[in-house]
């Protein structure tokens, strides 16, 4: 019987962070859950698609778009579930354990939020996003999904947008679960701008979003 998950990862120019990322799955292959790793690469000119090839994984390539790439690397899954990661996010050890006593009971999940950081803002950020997803079941990408791929097309899949991809998926799915193990990301961005003004300001665009903003605009007020 083939292992039951497609792990897909959205890359550009992750040469510095993927290797963690792809290192944390290794207990994953190790317990029979990974079947294949797809790589969906948005153009890399760094090392990313030779770390990649190195890890055995099947490496889709495409413009650079966060919900093309994530589309274009879940049409290529065949497992009957997909977990979607962030290149920078690393899955805590014994993660495996969790995700497979999860699997029988066939709804979507996310993991808690944790971020590569300590005090009151990094503890303060991810305590939102967890409560977020916990409450109004909108987890982000940086907290990974792990869904039955006959729900995510079902749901449609993701959309080909460049920003707030993972809020207009998770949207179209049934109840999602918050998993007792962690993700932990990056928290770059937000000692870059500050905790307080990064999260105020992903609120604002979030809300923006509800509210009908195109999602093109979004993404380059995102970037500023």
């Amino acid at each position: 019987m083939p292992a039951p998950i497609s792990i897909v990862i959205p890359t550009l120019n992750a040469e510095d962070v993927l290797p963690a990322s792809l290192h944390a799955l290794m207990e994953g292959l190790h317990s029979g859950l990974i079947r294949e790793l797809i790589i969906s690469d948005g153009g890399s000119t760094d090392l990313t698609a030779q770390i990649a090839d190195e890890a055995g994984a099947e490496i889709v390539t495409g413009p650079a778009s966060r919900g093309g790439q994530l589309q274009r690397g879940c049409e290529a899954a065949k497992a009957d579930w997909l977990l979607i990661l962030h290149a920078d996010t690393v899955l805590q050890d014994g993660w495996s354990k969790v995700v497979s006593d999860h699997l029988p009971i066939g709804k979507p999940a996310t993991f808690r939020l944790a971020f590569r950081a300590h005090g009151f803002g990094p503890t303060w950020v991810a305590g939102w996003a967890n409560l977020r997803s916990r409450v109004f079941g909108l987890p982000y990408g940086d907290q990974g999904l792990l869904v039955p791929r006959q729900t995510y097309l079902k749901a449609g899949g993701y959309p080909d947008q460049p920003l707030m991809e993972d809020v207009a998926l998770v949207r179209a799915l049934p109840a999602i679960t918050l998993l007792n193990t962690r993700a932990v990301t990056s928290a770059d961005r937000y000692e870059r701008v500050g905790w307080v003004r990064r999260g105020v300001r992903n609120l604002w665009t979030l809300t923006r979003y509800f509210l009908g903003a195109d999602p093109e605009r979004l993404a380059r007020a995102y970037r500023r």
